[in-house]
């Protein structure tokens, strides 16, 4: 099995603008560029995404959670990214990107994302089990399961709706590692960028969990 090679980089077309979420994985990390002060972004990002997580937990009303996580579905992907999207990975506003960003990619390339991980699955008993994806991993079930963990991160358990999620990043990584043993064979090209890919989702799985830990500090802001 070959590690994940070095000089990866995440890569996101920036600057799209039409109205529905177009298909994209969740390691297309990269600000938005803008014209606007980065102090007045960061701050309205912040304010937002508190907003946005408060008015989840605090309220009892089920269908709030399902409104919130509407947004992304109804309005595109881009209403949260414009905000969200340049704010530190070890934030509010980042973790809430990464959650909204790992489902959305889910829902839009659900056989992918199965593939993945069943590739995956075997490596990471443990991480299978705390993403809670019901066997066999269907693209259906991968669907329902997104659904859950942002659901849940509006239900009070804010920091094991990261946690679920960074676990199910490392099970498609390793997924993505395997498929990219397997592309090697056609393209070395093709093989690298499955690699660097798996890198990516990797680090985004690091990320999260640092934010459940510093939710449950009470530093993650």
């Amino acid at each position: 099995m070959r590690g994940a090679r070095s000089g990866s980089k995440t890569a996101h077309e920036s600057g799209f603008r039409h109205h529905k979420p177009r298909p994209f994985a969740p390691l297309d990390f990269e600000p938005y560029e803008g014209g606007a002060d980065p102090a007045r972004v960061s701050e309205a990002a912040h304010l937002s995404a508190q907003a946005f997580v408060q008015r989840g937990i605090e309220n009892q009303d089920p269908e709030v959670a399902q409104r919130l996580i509407a947004v992304a579905e109804d309005q595109g992907i881009e209403v949260l990214a414009e905000l969200w999207s340049e704010a530190p990975a070890h934030s509010l506003p980042g973790a809430l990107w990464r959650l909204y960003a790992v489902r959305t990619a889910t829902l839009n390339m659900p056989d992918v994302m199965a593939a993945r991980f069943s590739a995956g699955a075997h490596r990471a008993q443990v991480e299978r089990i705390v993403a809670g994806v019901a066997e066999p991993p269907t693209s259906e079930e991968l669907k329902k399961m997104t659904s859950s963990i942002l659901s849940g991160a509006f239900d009070g358990d804010f920091a094991h709706a990261l946690e679920r999620t960074a676990a199910y990043c490392r099970v498609l990584a390793l997924g993505m590692v395997e498929h990219a043993d397997a592309a090697d064979l056609a393209s070395s090209a093709r093989g690298t960028q499955l690699t660097q890919r798996a890198r990516s989702l990797d680090n985004t799985a690091n990320d999260l969990e640092v934010c459940a830990r510093m939710w449950r500090q009470g530093t993650l802001v």
